[in-house]
């Protein structure tokens, strides 16, 4: 039972400060969840730090795990496993709301004020409806992802339970971005397997390119006659839309072209292709991998470290800087280098507000990044390279490893912990976390110019 002097501190907690303490009980529920005799398979005992480091990664659906999930975990604990992935995957606010409404209890504006900060939104207004259709999109992607991936799985697995039990936790692995494996080879024995790989991509995309864009896309397609013709898709639908996909085919021809004297030299033109589509729409945030990625180049390693860094859409089980906040950066330095003043995209203006948000975004994300590998560097025996890799990933919330997470120490662990949660609940709301609530005076300074460049 609360106390009235802890009830009285969770009051005085903003939106963000409070969704912030319930990721980290979500973290420390999981945590003993996953340390439980029953989750792990006999004779295997987990250090607390690796535990630890699990239950982050899956809480903020990154997948990087110091532990093989398959040689460690029972089937008890791959289940937990997948329960923690879809809470953070589609957010602990929603799934909040969603028990809730079963207990029928009354949504009130500040529960609404939380769904607003977990999901990113501009607005309360209409949360509990969009809690409601992000839960029915989702559950029916995955439901389906979950019945084509298990009957295919027949064809390698010995028995129906067996193949339906991957097929359950490779869709749920791959709609939240997870990257998580029981196979533990990740997805290389599918590397042959186009049609697995092709709807692994359909169910990441899904979970990465936003839930706004996935109701958006859902209430085009049911809607019938007149409601369709005057239907219009927001500014955020087509400039997330546009970015992403944007992103996948730059990613896939730059990472075809960085290696194919080398890792490609010998693949035949679909293997390339489809070696590169996987890579570059995994790097989105998924993690999950259909190949060493320590075989590839140091250029294209580095530049799957850039798009892990960009990483998914806002609004979405991904984590990085964000697709919009790397498309308005962009355009911004395009239009300031033609002399322009304000952004325009798609016949709409944005707002300056937004635009300062984006290059914030951008800058502290980089300065957390650069100082989270300079300590990396002091604490480990590892390259650049590695480092900056393993960093990205955890940071992007993507899962991707040249394979020294499990060699690292604690204090490295910890750092990667770190950048993993503030990937997941985002740049903004970990700065307004420090937030001071006084309010400023109502003047103004005088205002002085200063040189620049």
């Amino acid at each position: 039972m609360l106390t009235k002097p802890l009830l009285h501190w969770i009051n005085k907690l903003s939106p963000v400060q409070l969704i912030l303490l319930f990721y980290f009980i979500a973290v420390i529920v999981s945590t003993i969840v996953l340390a439980l005799p029953v989750a792990h398979q006999d004779g295997i005992e987990v250090p607390l730090i690796d535990v630890l480091f699990t239950a982050v990664s899956a809480i903020s659906v990154t997948g990087l795990s110091a532990v093989t999930i398959a040689d460690t975990f029972s089937t008890t604990g791959i289940v937990f496993l997948a329960v923690i992935l879809q809470l953070g995957g589609v957010g602990v606010m929603a799934i909040g709301t969603f028990i809730w409404l079963l207990i029928g209890k009354k949504i009130g504006l500040r529960e609404r004020r939380l769904i607003q900060t977990d999901q990113n939104q501009t607005s309360f207004e209409g949360m509990v409806r969009l809690v409601k259709q992000i839960l029915i999109v989702i559950l029916t992607i995955e439901f389906f992802g979950f019945l084509i991936l298990g009957t295919h799985y027949l064809q390698y697995y010995p028995t129906a339970k067996e193949a339906y039990f991957h097929g359950f936790f490779a869709t749920i692995s791959a709609t939240t971005n997870g990257g998580f494996d029981i196979t533990g080879q990740s997805l290389t024995p599918f590397k042959d397997d186009y049609f697995v790989q092709f709807i692994i991509m359909l169910l990441i995309i899904f979970g990465a390119i936003g839930y706004p864009v996935l109701i958006e896309v859902k209430s085009f397609l049911f809607a019938r006659g007149e409601k369709r013709k005057h239907l219009r898709f927001s500014l955020f639908t087509k400039v997330t839309t546009l970015t992403f996909f944007i992103l996948i085919i730059v990613g896939t021809v730059l990472i075809m072209l960085m290696d194919f004297g080398r890792f490609f030299a010998d693949k035949s033109w679909h293997e390339i292709l489809f070696y590169s589509l996987f890579q570059s729409v995994t790097t989105r945030s998924a993690g999950l991998s259909t190949m060493d990625i320590s075989q590839l180049s140091l250029s294209n390693q580095f530049f799957m470290s850039l798009l892990m860094f960009i990483g998914a859409s806002p609004s979405s089980a991904g984590g990085g800087i964000r697709t919009t906040t790397f498309a308005l950066v962009v355009i911004f330095i395009v239009t300031f280098a033609r002399g322009g003043k304000s952004i325009r995209i798609f016949g709409r203006e944005v707002y300056e507000e937004d635009l300062l948000k984006a290059v914030a975004v951008s800058l502290m994300a980089g300065i957390i990044l650069i100082s989270a590998v300079l300590i990396m560097l002091i604490l480990e025996p590892y390259s650049l390279n590695q480092v900056l890799f393993e960093a990205a990933s955890a940071f992007g919330t993507v899962g991707l490893s040249l394979g020294i997470t499990s060699d690292l120490s604690a204090p490295t662990k910890i750092i990667l912990m770190i950048l993993m949660f503030i990937g997941r609940v985002g740049i903004i709301s970990f700065l307004l976390m420090f937030k001071n609530n006084k309010k400023s005076g109502n003047y103004h300074y005088p205002k002085e110019k200063i040189i620049i460049g």
